[in-house]
């Protein structure tokens, strides 16, 4: 695969202080520098240097999403490959002057994201997340909300070789989400049917069952508005939990997301009608579109639109 793992999600938001206090002090991930209205948030567990990072914006929006490659061979091969294929670059490869620093170019993909591919980048010194700890020990994967969920999945697959591991289907409204793989875990993107581009959310995996219902309660305990769950999803077969940040992305604490042999996988093709498909335990409200569009986010203003930084 072209794509190595996912990185981080970077989010510009015109409520910077209140987001720094929510993702640090409810949401449990490390401030591990500020820079000029920037904020770099690491998950414990996870070597990466960050897994969110903030800007503080006058308006609010998606700035990037960041994806590992092998090394700098792999990233120069990919952005000669996109611009064979008319992909429209922000900038050429070369070294990154973010933190963790790093050799990597950004790209956007059909929908007008910005895509970040880099290699090389320094890691941090992270541990082992302790028994009972809750909070995030990696980020677990983004979901992108997408008109045309075809287009922007054929966009992943054909430029930067994902895999299809599952989809959600319903008979009125057929395919509303695809699940798409970089490595073995059975998502670290995917696309969900949506009114605009935007993000759907971004997921944080727990070390376990007892850490991830711990953190469900402690960011409801602190009247964090809660979308959706504790449930386990078929699809993946992980758990879930989706909270409203202070900008009104949504968040998901999650564990136990499935490992897949690629030589041996099939997809699968999920009816959501049926309860089991959301939720195997039976404990979330059943899905509706109250829920649903909790999660269509705002139009992002990002398309097209390369960030400052």
């Amino acid at each position: 695969m072209t794509i190595t793992h996912l990185r981080h999600v970077d989010l510009a938001v015109p409520d910077f202080a209140t987001q720094r206090r929510f993702y640090t002090e409810t949401w449990g991930l490390s401030e591990t520098g500020v820079d000029s209205g920037l904020s770099y948030l690491a998950a414990e567990g996870s070597p990466e240097r960050y897994v969110i990072r903030l800007r503080q914006a006058d308006e609010k929006r998606l700035d990037l999403i960041a994806f590992g490659a092998a090394d700098p061979a792999a990233v120069d091969a990919l952005a000669a490959r996109l611009a064979t294929a008319d992909v429209r670059l922000v900038a050429e490869p070369g070294p990154l002057q973010t933190a963790g620093g790093g050799y990597g170019f950004r790209f956007f993909d059909v929908d007008g994201r910005t895509v970040e591919v880099s290699a090389d980048v320094e890691v941090r010194a992270h541990r082992r997340v302790a028994e009972g700890e809750a909070v995030p020990v990696r980020l677990s994967h983004v979901v992108l909300n997408s008109t045309d969920i075809a287009r922007t999945r054929a966009f992943y697959e054909t430029h930067l070789g994902f895999r299809h591991s599952d989809t959600l289907w319903q008979s009125h409204m057929g395919d509303l989400m695809y699940f798409l793989r970089c490595n073995d875990w059975h998502h670290s993107l995917a696309i969900a049917a949506g009114p605009h581009a935007s993000v759907h959310h971004v997921s944080f995996e727990m070390r376990g069952l007892d850490e991830y219902m711990r953190g469900t309660g402690r960011v409801m305990r602190a009247g964090i508005k809660k979308i959706w769950g504790p449930g386990r999803h078929l699809a993946g077969n992980n758990t879930f939990s989706y909270f409203l940040d202070p900008s009104g992305n949504t968040m998901e604490y999650t564990t136990e997301l499935e490992r897949l042999d690629h030589d041996v996988w099939h997809p699968h093709v999920y009816d959501v009608d049926d309860p089991m498909t959301q939720d195997q335990w039976g404990t979330a409200d059943p899905m509706s579109e109250l829920i649903a569009k909790e999660s269509f986010n705002d139009v992002d203003r990002g398309a097209f639109v390369a960030p400052p930084v």
